[in-house]
């Protein structure tokens, strides 16, 4: 049984490989002929060693290790679940760098996503459902949700698909682009390390 030397954390939505070349594992499902991960954890491939005819299995796991929760002035990873003209619910993933073990919601509100031109942002031109973003915790909220901001550069999305399910490139600060269709989407981008 072999497995993976450097684990690497992946979040849900991440392409992980196709059924081609892996089988689905814990933590994963397929969709279109892709492996997607399902949950937010280190991806594993594990397969045996001898046989050539059988496919590796690629799989998720999550660390129960570490405990994060959000506190003001912490970085965090979410996914946008839910959007209107005035703000965006996330669903916070991960803080710092290490993965949340509840579920904790997060408020982006319109104000908070630029540190200029506030009054005219709009709020479908900066996220979409299922965008991936990098965000700063300002408040606590209130007893639902934090408060976040996107205001810096290095904050805001950092993976997207395109309407046709295809992963995005960002191409500018306020843009995103599909690799194979061209199509060009409006995103507030994160600034890439």
């Amino acid at each position: 049984m072999s497995t993976t030397a450097s684990p690497v954390v992946v979040t849900p939505g991440r392409r992980l490989g196709v059924e081609q070349e892996y089988e689905a594992g814990t933590g994963t499902y397929v969709r279109n002929g892709v492996i997607y991960s399902s949950i937010l954890g280190t991806k594993t491939i594990s397969g045996d060693e001898g046989s050539d005819d059988a496919k590796a299995t690629v799989s998720v796991e999550r660390s129960n290790t570490k405990f994060a929760i959000p506190v003001i002035g912490s970085d965090i990873l979410g996914r946008v679940v839910r959007m209107n003209p005035r703000a965006a619910s996330v669903a916070i993933m991960m803080v710092g760098s290490t993965p949340c073990q509840e579920d904790f919601q997060g408020v982006v509100r319109v104000q908070d996503i630029r540190a200029t031109e506030k009054d005219l942002v709009q709020m479908i031109e900066s996220f979409r459902p299922g965008d991936i973003i990098r965000a700063e915790v300002i408040s606590l909220g209130d007893q639902r949700s934090y408060y976040l901001a996107t205001v810096k550069n290095e904050h805001g999305v950092v993976f997207a698909q395109s309407t046709d399910g295809n992963s995005m490139v960002p191409i500018s600060w306020e843009e995103m682009q599909d690799p194979k269709t061209l199509v060009v989407e409006r995103r507030k981008c994160a600034k890439t390390f």
